[in-house]
This record gives C-alpha cells, structure tokens and sequence, in this order.
C-alpha cells in the first residue's frame, strides 16, 4: 500500500471542526500539534487513492480560511505497517458504492498529478538541450540504419510532460496549463525540426535507408501505437509509478517521425516527407486522444462544480476536435496511397 502524509494549517479555533472533518474520513491515522500561537498543525496519514477526497473535503471547508494551508507529502515507508484488511472492512461499511468505485482508480491526487505535470511541462534551457540531443543522435541512428542509436535519442527526449500536460488540461478545461503545454510542444517540435533539417542539409541523406522510409508510412499498427502510448504514459503519471520506459514508448511515437521529416525536407525529399509529417501529425493526435479518454475514465475532475462543468465540455470539445482531425489524416493518407 502506498502511502501520503497531508500536512494540514490552520488556526487554533479549527481544530475539533477539523478533526471530526479528517475522522469521517477513514485515515489510517492522525496527529496535531501546536506550531504558535493560535495555529496547529495536524498531520494525516492515508493511503494514496484517499488522499483526493480528503484534500477536497478540506479544501471546500477551509479554502477561504485565513492562514490555512495543506501540503502533500509521499512517505517512503511506515513503521509499524497499516492493517490493511482491518482497514478495508472499516472502509466497506463506511463508504458508499460510489466513494468504493473512486478507491478502487488507485490513483494519485489531482493536486498532486497537476504538480507533478506541471513540473514536467515547465521551459528551461535544459528541455531544449535535451530536445538537441535527442534530435541528433536520432538522426545519427537514421541515416546509420542503427536502432540502437534511435533507441537511445528517445531516451532522452522529453517528450512525455508536455504531451501528458495538453491532455490534462483539456480534461480539467485548465486554459492555463494548455497555453504552457502548447509553447513546451511547439518550442520543442520547432527545435527537433530546424536541427534535423539542418542536418538533413548538410549530409548526404538516402531515401532507401530502412530506418527512414519505414517512418514515411501510416499503418493502422502506427496509430493502435500511438493510442497505446498516450494511454500508458497517463496511468504511469497518474498511479505515481512514472518509468524512463513510458517517456520512450511516447518518443517512439513522436521523436522518429519527426527528425525523419527535418531530414527529408533539409535534404529535398519533398513527397517522402509529406509521409512522415502525416506518421507525426497521427502520433501527435493519437497520444492526446488516448490521453484525455484515460484521464476521463480515471475519473479526474475539478472539484468545484462550476470549474467540473467547464471541464466537461473542453474534454467533449477536445475529443470531438482530435477524432476529427485523426479522420481527416486518415481520409488524406487514404487518398494519397490511391494516387
């Protein structure tokens, strides 16, 4: 069992209203303490998957309070271990069907996930290193026909935060988040492209090179990839469990394609490029489709009302928006394989 530990502030005067709040809300355990005068601080131990109701629950109470603050931290290990069956039949009786099916998402807070992606969506200049790199040792790899190289360029690619971010924020309808996950991507595709154009321009590229005409083509594998990809890298966030093995499996779908694209225009093959940014615009629309579909069915909302009613209608508009903009590439690459 993984476990949080929240770390609640707030006046003195608060502190029965709080704890009956906290004991309705099944902790594995609790504690206060006096930090000064007329504040306390109590600290909440709870399982991952609980710590989203009780936040809220806090948050809707004391929100406006003044001097209320609550901090999330994850705990390692605890000693002596939770009960956990005991628990569980606590819960049961306690808990509606309802408050059993959130339990059973086993999922990091929403607070949490946000700060998480956040985090990973955040500009600096060591993205753009990365983005480089990646671009660059993933032409190497092309142009050598060497997987091994492409392998390594997606390991490091930083592909994963923004992407994961721009699906997070349509599902929260989050307008913010969505203007910062937009530079992250276009800063970052932007940069991949001028460098492997470049470096499509300096060196000699052949089109029969394997590794790059098997980037040249959509095949319904590419998109079911693609699908996969954008769908694990969200349970990965989401479940806390995040691997360099889903930020490669993300790149696989995006990086590829895209350096295979600079290389091809840098080097003037016009029509085999045009193959690639369709592999590349596919991937892109697929990972964020299946990004805001697994977010959805995780449950993750905001938790005011009116904020969860403007979220419904940006995850509808931005499903309706990628399906057909994934139509619509399909009908052209159609088209374009019949002439």
């Amino acid at each position: 069992m993984s476990l949080r530990m929240i770390d609640i502030v707030l006046p003195q005067e608060f502190k029965n209203e709080t704890e009956k709040l906290i004991k309705g809300q099944n902790p594995l355990d609790f504690w206060d303490e006096e930090i000064s005068e007329g504040q306390i601080k109590i600290k909440v131990l709870v399982p991952t998957e609980s710590t989203e109701q009780i936040m809220d629950a806090l948050k809707k109470r004391f929100n406006n309070v003044q001097g209320f603050r609550m901090i999330l931290v994850a705990v390692e290990a605890s000693v002596p271990r939770p009960d956990e069956k005991k628990k569980d039949e606590e819960k049961s009786e306690a808990l509606s069907a309802q408050e059993n099916k959130e339990k059973r998402r086993s999922r990091i807070s929403r607070e949490e996930l946000y700060s998480d992606v956040d985090m990973m969506t955040r500009m600096s200049w060591i993205y753009v290193a990365l983005m480089i790199l990646a671009s660059v040792v993933a032409a190497v790899g092309i142009l050598r026909n060497n997987v091994v190289f492409i392998i390594g360029a997606m390991v490091i690619a930083p592909a994963l935060g923004p992407n994961v971010a721009l699906s997070l924020a349509a599902t929260l309808g989050d307008a913010d988040l969505t203007r910062r996950a937009l530079k992250s991507i276009a800063m970052g595709t932007g940069v991949a492209f001028i460098f492997s154009a470049f470096i499509g321009l300096l060196f000699h590229v052949d089109p029969q090179i394997p590794e790059l005409i098997s980037r040249t083509n959509v095949s319904f594998g590419d998109i079911a990839l693609a699908l996969a990809a954008g769908s694990a890298a969200v349970l990965s966030l989401s479940s806390g469990m995040v691997t360099a093995l889903i930020g490669v499996m993300v790149a696989v779908a995006l990086l590829p394609p895209l350096v295979t694209l600079g290389m091809l225009v840098g080097s003037g093959h016009w029509d085999l490029a045009l193959g690639a940014l369709y592999l590349f615009l596919v991937n892109f629309i697929c990972v964020n489709l299946a990004g805001v579909l697994t977010f959805l069915a995780q449950g993750i909302r905001p938790i005011s009302w009116w904020k969860a009613h403007q979220a419904k209608k940006a995850a509808r508009n931005a499903i309706i928006l990628w399906t057909f903009f994934l139509a619509l590439l399909v009908l052209l690459i159609f088209l374009s394989q019949q002439n």
